[in-house]
């Protein structure tokens, strides 16, 4: 091996040893105390040029931003150049300030500008990573969450836990729409096999299918006309699904082994079709002589009672599947929670009412609905709580169907009026003798479009009564006093692609710069996904 003193010329060894002596006396840059005095005025210029370049590149950042969709965090480099060189952190913050982020963003109001970690946020809401947050343990307390208080004191503020467990739910109606979809069409010739669902908790597991049947039809000229849509005038339908919780640790931490029913919302020409026969009808097995006779919307009854050519009806297929759960596991702390939304939501409450009495020692329902309508008259109302059956309605401020079918009323005006005693006869008179006098159910926890910073305050029907909106307005809410949740986790990627037009331009704009982005690398913005996070 050639030796280092064998390659410094002999006329030249005694300036490098001069040069390296010097080096010594300089000392570390990062240890000040053995800094020479003449080395501090050569760090105070080298600090400057390194300030000079700092603002450079902040500068050079500044444009970058304008250009692309989602810029990275300078304010660690801020802080970290801040510390190196010795300067007081208000400097940092000044250099930062330089960005001008209003400008960039010219929809936004100068006291309203994004700081680099909301622009980190952002980035993040606007990606197709999966971010989870951790569930707390239930424990005890799983009947208080399951509403056997009515879910008194949980709900405005919103607990945490509760929602946590709402969004689950609104998830599992979501896995019943993409059931659905992925495949709609279903045989008339013979009875369908069981489907595969991807549940969004791997917990639980699909026991049973379940289909709704209309009692109506259309002319069969209208298949010959558009064969490719035959699913749409098919009479009987795929509508959802029940699972159970297999996972130990699962049980453990929910204090109980959920049975979960999941129902999915309108679909085919014929279930709109049920939905317009909103006449109220006496519900089968009534006596109709009693005062206060139970009522639900014709529709709603005949989807839910009628069987199909090779299915038996909603009614029968999911007594009997709970009825078997129940006798399975038998001996074990159970719970049913049934979920739907729209149509599902009003069929819900049916399942849920006839599954309050169909075995001796039924486990604690409730049902946990989004955008549901009205399903019956008051006499019903009172017959799902005479039933001990917890309902949890989440509304949409600005969502329509929630105030159909039967009058535009205000239910918290209907409720001062009769608790008055002054209108209660006349109010309670009216339910009754008239066929449109329905009345909502249970508890309602109100939502509103306008609190979301992400939708458009003037967002369409349609937007208002989506279901991953209904999601997306849960996991943001605080309490009816205070604004959208600032570390709410929930993937923005679903609601751009199902309803872009109603999300403000700001994340539009973001979103396409970042679909490029993720094209170039090989990803799909539109990738069909639910990307839960809620917290």
């Amino acid at each position: 091996m050639m030796q280092i003193g064998s390659t410094i010329p002999a006329h030249n060894l005694s300036s490098f040893q001069a040069r390296r002596a010097n080096f010594k006396c300089n000392g570390s840059p990062l240890n000040p105390s053995t800094r020479a005095p003449q080395a501090h005025a050569q760090n105070i210029k080298a600090v400057q040029s390194t300030t000079e370049v700092t603002k450079k590149h902040l500068s050079n950042l500044e444009k970058l931003l304008q250009k692309e969709s989602i810029p990275p965090d300078p304010e660690p480099v801020a802080k970290e150049s801040s510390q190196q060189n010795g300067l007081p952190e208000s400097k940092g913050r000044g250099l930062l300030e330089g960005l001008n982020l209003a400008r960039i963003w010219p929809e936004m109001k100068a006291a309203e500008d994004m700081s680099p970690k909301h622009l980190n946020r952002l980035q993040r809401l606007l990606s197709m990573s999966q971010e989870y947050s951790p569930r707390s343990t239930l424990g005890s307390r799983w009947r208080e969450y399951h509403g056997c208080n009515d879910w008194a004191g949980l709900l405005d503020p919103l607990d945490e836990n509760l929602r946590r467990e709402v969004v689950r739910y609104g998830e599992f109606v979501q896995a019943a729409y993409h059931g659905f979809h992925s495949n709609p069409a279903m045989s008339a010739d013979e009875a369908p096999s069981q489907r595969h669902v991807a549940l969004p908790d791997r917990s639980y597991r699909v026991t049973q299918s379940l289909y709704a049947t209309s009692s109506i039809g259309l002319p069969k000229w209208v298949d010959d006309v558009a064969p490719d849509l035959g699913w749409m005038t098919q009479r009987s339908s795929w509508i959802g699904y029940v699972a159970v919780c297999d996972d130990r640790r699962e049980i453990q931490r929910m204090g109980r082994r959920d049975i979960v029913i999941a129902l999915r919302g309108t679909a085919t020409c014929l279930e709109w079709a049920e939905n317009m026969r909103d006449v109220l009808v006496q519900m089968p097995g009534e006596n109709g002589s009693k005062d206060g006779q139970p009522k639900v919307e014709c529709g709603f009854s005949s989807l839910y009672q009628t069987p199909g050519a090779h299915v038996p009806s909603l009614a029968q297929s999911v007594v009997e599947e709970i009825q078997r759960l129940i006798e399975q596991y038998r001996g074990e702390t159970l719970s049913i929670t049934v979920t739907g939304h729209s149509l599902g939501a009003a069929l819900a409450l049916l399942v849920a009412n006839e599954l309050s009495t169909c075995a001796p020692n039924v486990p604690p329902v409730a049902v946990v609905s989004f955008g549901g309508p009205r399903v019956g008259n008051r006499g019903f109302a009172d017959q799902i709580t005479e039933n001990n059956v917890k309902v949890l309605r989440v509304v949409n401020n600005q969502d329509v169907i929630t105030r159909v079918p039967g009058m535009f009323v205000s239910e918290t005006l209907d409720k001062k009026l009769r608790e008055s005693g002054a209108a209660a006869g006349v109010l309670n008179a009216l339910d009754g003798s008239m066929p449109w006098a329905y009345s909502h159910v249970g508890t309602e926890l109100r939502v509103d479009t306008k609190m979301s910073p992400y939708l458009k305050p003037n967002a369409d029907v349609a937007c208002c009564h989506d279901l991953e909106a209904y999601l997306h307005l849960v996991d943001g809410f605080l309490a009816s006093n205070c604004p959208f949740r600032s570390n709410a986790k929930r993937s923005l990627v679903k609601l751009l692609n199902e309803q872009g037009s109603n999300v403000k331009r700001l994340y539009t704009s973001k979103a396409s710069s970042l679909g490029r982005l993720n094209l170039e690398r090989g990803g799909n913005l539109h990738m069909s996904s639910c990307l839960p996070s809620p917290s």
